[in-house]
């Protein structure tokens, strides 16, 4: 939103400076992105009349000119070569001395004729672009006046960053009643009389689609002429609120959303066929916008049409065949109050926006809309003159604006000072919002234009701004604090995070929106959870894994020459089950390539494999019992994969990237995977402490044939299940297939640690307690013992 100062200080004129009314604004919550000079520094510069144009004797294309400039030294001679110089005409002339944008005016002789002075164009004074000629000015510009005072250049222009809840302040009218709540003074509105009707012509109204647009109104003007120039005052505002000139019902129009919020259009009346209709669009219609675009019209589109054909898009912009061009003389003038939502997101859904859709989706003031209409006739008939026609209205309920109840014990409470009931009443009225008082409790009913006071803390806030945020103390919290327990039993997901970099992988985190291919080649989930409004096409569906924003990071890393990457990312996966369309889960997940250790001279270079990573996931657990148990996943190698297991319940996955994927992501040597439940890892047994026995171990070794099918986990379960207590540690050390075995069998051999606390053991006792293990081998397995 950009305004004019000087327009600002006709409405209200604090005793500030700009900078200091800048500061006021912001700290009240308007935010002032930037204060700009209207123009360059010049001096020197007057307005002056040209009285005589002779050619120039020695070059065609420059004339001498007579000026007069209202001083001792009239009549000035200058020459100038613009090409819309001619007797009469009134224009900017830079004196000798003068001091302009780049460059300083001197006396000089051009072509032999001496030249007293130079007309100036707008560009050279460095207030506009154009360059095409001079500047001309109305033939009631006194002559020599000085310019910058003639033309307002002592104005500033202000740029506001505006919050999407504060429509209320993109008219410069709304602005000025914030200034005059914030700073106190007084603000002074213009006065909007009925003007008479003149003629008894009207259109008639169908509104249609009455939700949508619970007020229209509209009334017809004839004879308007086109050919008289926007008055000065009305073109620099617009120009300075970055509009450029049109014609003068268009800009009056504009002039008057600028200045009161509200959006208005002008109708040719001559292109409208029968009746006004606000209706939605019908299948296969389309329309030529003001800015030349064709758009195909869809069923959730208001439209402004007559009998025959869309006039204009609701809201947002009118239509190109029946805009308000040179010739036109009768119109049909609209101001109307649309519902938001009807307006809202389309600017969206077309690609662009305009001034009109950007404040009718954030709300107008639709006690105003009567009174703007009234506004912008009475100045079209000043202006252009013309006969005016009776105010055609359709109302039908508009919104309600509710009392709310705001308490000064919880004004206290939200601000942390006391403001009396007087300071509250004062504010209130500043305010413009109605309100009674009963006990310690202000009902206040917020007012037509303010849609964003709902609540009792957005009242508060309003006090707030108007008290100053910046006269609010500053205060340290003082609160009694106390450590607070934390539980031996649970590990933290930091140290968890903690023991994983301990084992060499560093974090990553990936956002929870991910490729729906990711989802079907890492779990083979066809039915993810989808969003409605994805931020980008990669990135449609919720993840349920976390296996492919990590290998999307190792692409990302071997792209810029990484060969070796551990990496693990703890973050929530979101799932269907029978209870939740989207029950969302915390998982670990982690990732190893390339070398299982930096590369040194001490240690062979060899690729990780399954087993370094199992080690890995083992020091997870390190205070849990945990099994592995042959798998099949999506994601990875059919013969090199693992559920992990704690007693019988599955609480995540190992493996090896499926060779399918290895090659579809151009991932050279193999890929180690895992992912593991969250909630398993944060309980933790307690560690027990035991006698340490002072007689020495004895070791056995057995060694067994068992089918290929049989797992070595098995078997430790089992035998650890009913071992003898003198048996202290049980593992496999070979396995062994090949010449002299069955294709179907294998041999596995285990170490057996034997110990006891209170004496040494003998060879008998070691014995029986191995006969022990190799019979429940024997008859829970089928095991045969090994010569």
């Amino acid at each position: 939103m950009k305004f004019s100062e000087s327009w600002l200080r006709t409405f209200v004129n604090p005793p500030c400076s700009s900078d200091e009314l800048a500061h006021a604004l912001t700290m009240a919550g308007i935010e002032v992105e930037n204060i700009q000079p209207v123009a360059s520094i010049f001096d020197k510069v007057v307005v002056a009349e040209v009285l005589t144009v002779e050619k120039h004797p020695t070059a065609d294309r420059l004339k001498v000119c007579s000026v007069m400039i209202g001083k001792a030294e009239d009549p000035l001679q200058i020459v100038c070569g613009a090409s819309n110089v001619s007797t009469g005409v009134k224009v900017p002339c830079a004196l000798v001395g003068a001091n302009l944008p780049g460059f300083v005016i001197k006396k000089a002789k051009l072509r032999g004729i001496e030249s007293s002075g130079m007309l100036c164009s707008a560009k050279e004074l460095g207030i506009g672009d154009a360059a095409d000629g001079l500047l001309l000015l109305p033939e009631n510009a006194p002559v020599g006046l000085d310019f910058r005072s003639y033309y307002g250049l002592e104005d500033k222009v202000f740029t506001l960053s505006l919050t999407p809840n504060r429509a209320d302040c993109l008219g410069v009218l709304g602005i000025a009643r914030e200034v005059s709540a914030i700073t106190a003074a007084d603000l002074h509105s213009f006065e909007i009389s009925s003007v008479p009707n003149e003629i008894n012509d009207t259109l008639e109204v169908r509104v249609v689609a009455v939700e949508a647009s619970p007020l229209y109104c509209g009334r017809i003007m004839r004879g308007i002429n086109l050919d008289v120039i926007t008055p000065l005052w009305i073109s620099q505002r617009l120009e300075r609120s970055g509009i450029r000139s049109i014609n003068p019902v268009v800009d009056i129009t504009n002039y008057v959303l600028l200045e009161t919020g509200q959006p208005m259009h002008a109708f040719n009346l001559a292109k409208i066929a029968g009746a006004i209709q606000v209706r939605y669009a019908l299948p296969q219609e389309n329309m030529q916008l003001l800015n030349g675009s064709r758009i195909e019209l869809t069923s959730d589109m208001l439209l402004i049409a007559d009998d025959q054909k869309p006039l204009a898009l609701a809201g947002i912009m009118g239509g190109l065949d029946n805009g308000v061009v040179q010739g036109t003389t009768d119109i049909f003038l609209e101001s109307a109050f649309f519902n938001p939502t009807a307006i809202s997101n389309k600017s969206f859904q077309l690609g662009f926006s305009s001034d009109s859709a950007y404040r009718f989706e954030r709300g107008v003031d639709f006690a105003n809309t009567r009174n703007v209409l009234e506004r912008a006739t009475y100045l079209i008939k000043t202006i252009c003159g013309g006969k005016v026609g009776p105010i055609t209205e359709v109302k039908h309920l508009l919104p309600q604006r509710s009392s709310i109840n705001v308490r000064i014990g919880r004004i206290k409470r939200v601000l942390g000072i006391d403001i009396n009931n007087q300071q509250i009443s004062d504010y209130f009225k500043r305010l413009g919002f109605g309100f009674s008082v009963k006990g310690d409790i202000f009902n206040v009913t917020p007012p037509t234009y303010r849609f964003d006071l709902k609540i009792e803390e957005d009242f508060i806030e309003e006090l707030a701004r108007i008290y100053g945020y910046d006269h609010i103390p500053t205060d340290f919290p003082r609160a009694n604090m106390a450590m607070l327990p934390i539980s031996e039993e649970k590990n933290s997901p930091v140290e968890i995070k903690k023991l994983l970099v301990t084992r060499d992988y560093q974090e990553v985190i990936n956002y929870a929106f991910v490729d729906v291919d990711w989802e079907i080649d890492f779990v083979a989930n066809s039915k993810p959870v989808t969003l409605k409004n994805p931020i980008a096409n990669q990135m449609s569906v919720m993840r349920s894994t976390l296996i492919g924003g990590l290998i999307s990071n190792l692409q990302f890393n071997l792209n810029r020459k990484q060969a070796r990457v551990r990496l693990f990312e703890v973050g929530c996966c979101f799932i269907r089950d029978e209870e939740s369309d989207c029950k969302q889960i915390d998982m670990v997940a982690g990732l190893s390539y390339g070398d299982v250790v930096l590369e040194q001279w001490g240690i062979s270079a060899r690729d990780v494999d399954f087993y370094d990573v199992k080690a890995d996931i083992e020091v997870l657990y390190s205070n849990q019992e945990i099994h592995f148990k042959k798998f099949s996943h999506p994601a990875l190698h059919p013969g090199k994969s693992a559920q992990i297991y704690i007693h019988d319940k599955s609480i995540g996955w190992l493996g090896e990237l499926h060779p399918r994927w290895q090659k579809k992501y151009g991932l050279q040597k193999n890929t180690i995977i895992f992912e593991i439940s969250l909630e398993s890892l944060i309980l933790k047994s307690l560690s027990v402490a035991k006698e340490i026995s002072k007689f020495p171990p004895i070791r056995r070794d057995i060694a067994v044939i068992v089918d290929n099918e049989v797992s070595v986990d098995s078997l430790l379960v089992g035998m650890y299940a009913e071992k003898p207590a003198i048996v202290l540690d049980i593992s496999l050390f070979d396995i062994y297939r090949g010449k002299g075995m069955e294709t179907t069998k294998k041999s596995l051999a285990f170490r057996v640690l034997l110990q006891d606390t209170e004496k040494t053991l003998t060879d008998e006792e070691a014995d029986f307690a191995v006969i022990s293990l190799v019979k429940i081998l024997e008859n829970k397995f089928c095991a045969i013992l090994r010569n």
